[in-house]
């Protein structure tokens, strides 16, 4: 497998952010903090950069930023699974996944601009690991021989790291198959080094060429708290925009990071305000080394409704789902004794839009762990 982090973006490299792989490379931690945190670096990598780190208020021990990339001894727990979702079930090819009728995935890069605490691919950045590729070939000739697929997500690892020459190939591949109609990019990219947007006038040229008005570009943006939205990567999605490129976002709920009400309303305003609505909350997969990110379903609900009473209408449109094996499973309402659901999107299309029920547990955290009514049928 390509090393991808090597590759070229096509900024200049005077504009380039420095990356940060080590833990002894952090200044606002102590040494023994760090001797601390080595094993959890050593099983789940680390990797950030001087920018991103700046955000940090190293003096404040429950730091949002701090919590999103800096390694927690808890991540070493037993808990969870590294493929929580079975993503394994639905590939079809190297790097190709096939889960919903009218989407696949092409898992392009291996790389991050950073990597967040509570991925829940963090699988992928294991050193045996092949399930990404930068040859996408194979994906390609799979979405030309399906012509049901209308809709394909680039993602990994991050797309936007992949140079700006191998983005406008992937591009120009895709709008040569005559079926697939929307491309979407899944970036952290924005929130981690805004540059590569804002700087790099070959790919501003290349989202124009292939967002066009009657076959647009999606960037799916990965912002998880308001202070990630500086006036730098404002301006990244500004540039996106302005290029053809439609935006929104999609998160999951973090615990220590956005699961406070006005928090998250405070970031789904600005959200809206700048072109980048939100799109999903999604409830954090119950993935290996996530623990200490978890926040449980009702507790999640509750916030994400409240957050609602303080955001435009826009913001109204985001949707609470859990990325089940099964499907998207959005949760559309809970009382006291019951957890109301419907298949968002679904693996099997009989699910589609299909409505359940399931007894409310408070300290359930997945879909796996509510337990169905005996004798309930919608």
């Amino acid at each position: 497998m390509t090393n991808s982090s090597n590759q070229q973006t096509g900024q200049d490299s005077a504009n380039k952010v420095r990356y940060v792989r080590r833990l002894d490379q952090l200044t606002g931690l102590s040494d023994e903090q760090k001797q601390h945190l080595q094993p959890v670096s050593d099983k789940y990598v680390f990797r950030a950069n001087d920018y991103y780190l700046k955000l940090i208020d190293w003096d404040d021990p429950e730091d949002p930023i701090k919590q999103l990339i800096i390694p927690r001894e808890e991540e070493l727990n037993d808990w969870g699974q590294l493929d929580a979702s079975n993503e394994e079930a639905v590939t079809v090819g190297q790097g190709v996944q096939h889960k919903y009728t009218d989407t696949v995935l092409l898992l392009c890069n291996e790389v991050c601009g950073a990597y967040c605490r509570y991925c829940f691919r963090k699988r992928l950045f294991m050193d045996d690991n092949d399930e990404v590729t930068n040859d996408v070939s194979e994906g390609l000739r799979y979405i030309q021989d399906h012509p049901e697929v209308t809709n394909v997500l680039l993602t990994g690892g991050d797309p936007l790291l992949m140079s700006t020459r191998r983005l406008a190939e992937i591009f120009s591949a895709l709008r040569e198959i005559e079926h697939v109609k929307i491309i979407r990019i899944g970036s952290k990219m924005p929130a981690f080094d805004p540059w590569r947007v804002t700087r790099d006038a070959e790919l501003q040229a290349v989202f124009r060429k292939y967002s066009t008005s009657r076959q647009r570009i999606y960037l799916m943006a990965h912002f998880d708290h308001p202070r990630e939205l500086t006036d730098a990567a404002i301006e990244g999605i500004d540039t996106c925009i302005r290029n053809g490129v439609i935006c929104v976002n999609q998160c999951p709920m973090i615990r220590g990071v956005n699961d406070d009400p006005y928090v998250l309303a405070e970031m789904y305003s600005t959200l809206s305000y700048i072109g980048c609505p939100p799109y999903y909350l999604f409830q954090g997969r119950p993935t290996a080394g996530n623990e200490p990110y978890e926040v449980p379903i009702v507790q999640g609900w509750n916030i994400f409704q409240h957050a609602l009473r303080y955001g435009s209408g826009l913001a109204r449109r985001a949707r609470f789902c859990m990325s089940h094996e099964t499907g998207k499973v959005e949760v559309v309402g809970i009382d006291d004794e019951h957890i109301y659901l419907r298949y968002h999107q679904a693996k099997d299309l009989d699910d589609l839009g299909r409505f359940f029920v399931r007894r409310r547990d408070d300290k359930a955290y997945w879909l796996d762990q509510l337990q169905p009514l005996e004798s309930t049928v919608y």
